[in-house]
């Protein structure tokens, strides 16, 4: 709660007059201001109700790739017996402040507004929550409260599509690629049994030693993995026009589209930065799938699909490149690894050039570099493309598919 400067001024004034009334003895003094003290003890009590006030918002969609419309609808509701006056409402949408029309909003009465959310920058646009501004009629006291909660917009990447997909340094035991959830080849994990599994993956000895069914969980080796490692340093992507990098940008949507073509082909997919992200979806679960809308596949743990952590994804200068190459030395994630950089990564194709023993095929987009990479740099095969839509043209010719 504020006082506005009428209100400071009326209040100097009361305290004026007071003073002068008892001290001089002029009760006419002393009443005016009692009645000025009065009128601002009214304005306070006036402004400190709490009106009953009942915000939905609903965004049309909640997730866009760069670029896209979307909507965000508000309907604000009034279930209190008394009417909601002298009210100001405002709802916020990343930088702008939208007004909310609900003066003299009647008991039961709804009001509904609808904006346009702004979509030209990929990133998490929170929107809300509703800033309601309470006035009395004498505009003496402000007092201001929020109502509802924000819900944020996802702005994904742009996608181009690419026709040809990594198949892995192996086939399927048919001759072709499939996606069988539950292999035969190669021992992973233990699971507790659930209704419909197969009796003869039972595994007895875990089972008797834990006091429940426990069952192999089996991976089909010669099914393609592919690796998405995105250079989101600082030091990678050196040129920044109004606080945004574009290379940085391009390597975003050559990584949202990559992991929207393995998603369409059911392959498993893992999306990684090099310095480490503070968001939800910074952990993440190679072989968890999530098929909202078939764009946020291969989900975090926390149910944050890769689309969402690339939305979410900024500069940081924390992390090096030969730390990313040792974890994806140990850790031999898949069989195809992709990485993303921008101008200043290219120092690093040495370190990138080390995983080719560890994955069998590894292929470098270089976004927003003045020259070409030198030929056979590091023993790579090197993409290099202006923007996004130009590494998606680069992607259908290499030969490494």
């Amino acid at each position: 709660m504020g006082i506005t400067a009428r209100g400071i001024g009326l209040l100097t004034v009361a305290v004026l007059l007071l003073g002068a009334g008892f001290r001089f003895a002029y009760p006419e003094l002393a009443l005016l201001g009692a009645a000025a003290g009065g009128a601002l003890s009214v304005a306070v009590v006036i402004a400190a109700r709490r009106p009953r006030l009942l915000v939905h918002r609903q965004a049309d969609p909640d997730r866009v790739a760069r670029g896209e419309p979307a909507t965000m609808t508000l309907t604000v509701r009034n279930a209190g017996r008394l009417p909601a006056a002298s009210l100001l409402a405002t709802d916020r949408c990343g930088d702008r402040v939208v007004p909310v029309p609900v003066l003299r909003l009647r008991p039961g009465a709804d009001t509904t507004v609808s904006y346009d959310v702004p979509t030209s920058r990929r990133g998490v646009v929170p929107v809300g929550p509703l800033r309601m501004t309470r006035r009395d009629p004498l505009g003496l006291v402000v007092l201001a409260r929020s109502y509802g909660d924000g819900v944020p917009v996802w702005v994904h990447p742009r996608i181009h599509p690419l026709n040809a997909v990594p198949t892995g340094a192996g086939r399927s035991l048919d001759g072709r690629v499939d996606a069988v959830p539950h292999g035969s080849i190669t021992f992973d994990s233990l699971r507790e049994y659930v209704v419909g599994d197969e009796l003869r993956r039972v595994h007895w000895r875990t089972s008797a030693r834990v006091g429940e069914l426990m069952v192999r969980e089996n991976v089909d080796t010669s099914l393609p993995r592919i690796v998405v490692l995105l250079d989101n340093r600082a030091a990678a992507h050196p040129g920044r026009v109004d606080g945004v990098a574009e290379s940085f940008e391009s390597a975003c949507e050559a990584a949202a589209s990559v992991v929207t073509a393995a998603v369409r082909e059911d392959l498993p997919v893992v999306l990684l930065f090099v310095a480490a992200q503070h968001d939800p979806g910074a952990q993440h679960d190679p072989g968890g799938q999530d098929r909202r809308g078939g764009q946020d596949g291969a989900a975090g743990a926390v149910g944050v699909g890769p689309l969402d952590r690339l939305a979410a994804v900024s500069l940081t200068g924390e992390g090096t490149m030969a730390a990313a190459v040792a974890r994806l030395r140990r850790d031999r994630l898949g069989d195809t690894l992709v990485v993303l950089t921008g101008p200043g990564g290219r120092d690093d194709l040495g370190h990138i050039g080390a995983l080719r023993g560890a994955y069998p095929s590894v292929v470098v987009g270089v976004f927003g570099a003045a020259e070409p990479t030198p030929p056979g740099a590091a023993g790579l095969v090197v993409v290099d493309a202006a923007d996004g839509a130009a590494f998606a043209a680069e992607w259908d010719g290499v030969r490494r598919w």
